[in-house]
């Protein structure tokens, strides 16, 4: 799977699947005896045709958010270890998901340039000041962590005010509604 810190379940990735007949199948189901849980798995190298899995024929570019790489890239079982599937080369369809995110982040809200730079320089700062002075660098962490409760309140009570479905700050934020809904709870309430 892939994944970017910022956006999170939001937008995982993964190498899809597409069957000889252009669908996407759903997941494979394992039945592993008895009992009630019962092992799924959207794993690309799953759709092998064993254990009546349908055959992919081809791989694209895949996010939990819902978006296919429109490019396909066809996948030649005779080159998978079947004890080691994931080391076929999967990079077509991960470039592909690379691009998306790129446009993910470029349909964010701007975060200003010199915020950026300030959080960069503050990141810098810690990560010096945690291996000569831990303690010190402690103290700063909660100095952030009560200056963003704060500052996460009033930012998060203004956007729901003003977006109350997060149908506009999922987008902004580069995340779903429903992430950006709970998002904006979570602020809202610390």
């Amino acid at each position: 799977m892939w994944s970017t810190e910022e956006f999170g379940a939001s937008h995982e990735g993964q190498p899809g699947v597409v069957l000889a007949d252009g669908t996407e199948p759903g997941p494979v189901f394992f039945d592993t005896g008895s009992g009630p849980d019962v092992h799924q798995s959207t794993s690309w190298w799953v759709y092998d045709g064993t254990l009546r899995a349908p055959v992919a024929a081809q791989l694209r570019g895949a996010c939990s958010c819902g978006w296919r790489g429109e490019r396909l890239y066809p996948i030649d079982w005779d080159q998978v270890d079947r004890r080691e599937p994931y080391t076929y080369d999967t990079t077509g369809p991960e470039d592909d998901w690379e691009r998306h995110i790129a446009e993910v982040e470029a349909g964010a809200a701007p975060l200003p340039d010199d915020v950026a730079a300030l959080l960069a320089q503050v990141q810098e700062r810690l990560d010096t000041l945690a291996d000569t002075a831990p303690l010190a660098a402690l103290r700063a962490v909660a100095a952030l962590e009560r200056t963003t409760q704060l500052i996460g309140r009033v930012a998060a009570n203004l956007a729901a005010a003003d977006d109350p479905a997060g149908e506009r700050t999922g987008p902004a934020l580069g995340i779903t509604p429903d992430k950006a809904r709970s998002r904006l709870v979570h602020y809202g309430l610390r």
